[in-house]
């Protein structure tokens, strides 16, 4: 019988959580041997080295995000990540750009493969949105941040990434000229992007 209650218990705690890791369960002390044989019998499924969710939930497509999210909640999903975030690029980011405050180490993520920037000051603490998903938080640049970001790593992502985002956020609707200019001074890329907000006001 006791192994019903555990599993009971993890099930409980992933409703609450959306995701597990192994070290979650010592606080419902259940063995870590249950995540094993849950996933054996199809409770739950791996959706990568150490965390654990629920089958049924899809993997929503943010799923990568919410694991690092859970893992590094200091984390801001920054550059193509949050360009794709707000569908603001065709391209498919093989890594998750996260931005951490200047000094930070590498977080230590098996999976999903992580790409750090460093950013200082407001550079790091202004812009952040913060979005629920499957009840985790994600910090994410708004797309006016995120394009003075781009602009700023243009040597990382190159410059035509940062232009087609400059045009997205702007056809979208999704970033005002006023924003895009105040994050420009900002990210102290303002004459970088002057000529090109000119172009697509």
């Amino acid at each position: 019988m006791r192994h019903d209650t555990h599993t009971q218990r993890v099930l409980d705690l992933l409703g609450q959580k959306g995701m597990l890791r192994p070290s979650d369960l010592d606080d419902i002390g259940a063995p870590r041997v249950v995540l094993t044989r849950m996933t054996a019998n199809g409770l739950l499924e791996k959706a990568g080295r150490g965390i654990y969710r629920l089958p049924d939930s899809h993997g929503s497509e943010h799923e990568s995000l919410i694991t690092i999210a859970t893992k590094v909640p200091q984390a801001v999903f920054c550059l193509l990540t949050a360009l794709q975030f707000h569908q603001l690029t065709t391209q498919l980011p093989r890594q998750v750009w996260i931005a951490m405050p200047r000094g930070s180490h590498t977080p230590k993520i098996d999976y999903p493969p992580v790409k750090m920037v460093q950013f200082a000051g407001d550079a790091y603490s202004e812009g952040i949105e913060v979005v629920e998903r499957d009840q985790v938080n994600l910090r994410v640049y708004s797309a006016a941040k995120t394009v003075a970001d781009c602009f700023k790593h243009r040597n990382k992502i190159g410059l035509d990434v940062a232009l087609e985002a400059l045009k997205d956020a702007r056809a979208k609707r999704k970033a005002s000229a006023d924003d895009l200019w105040r994050f420009a001074k900002i990210c102290r890329v303002a004459n970088v992007m002057r000529p090109y907000l000119e172009v697509v006001e």
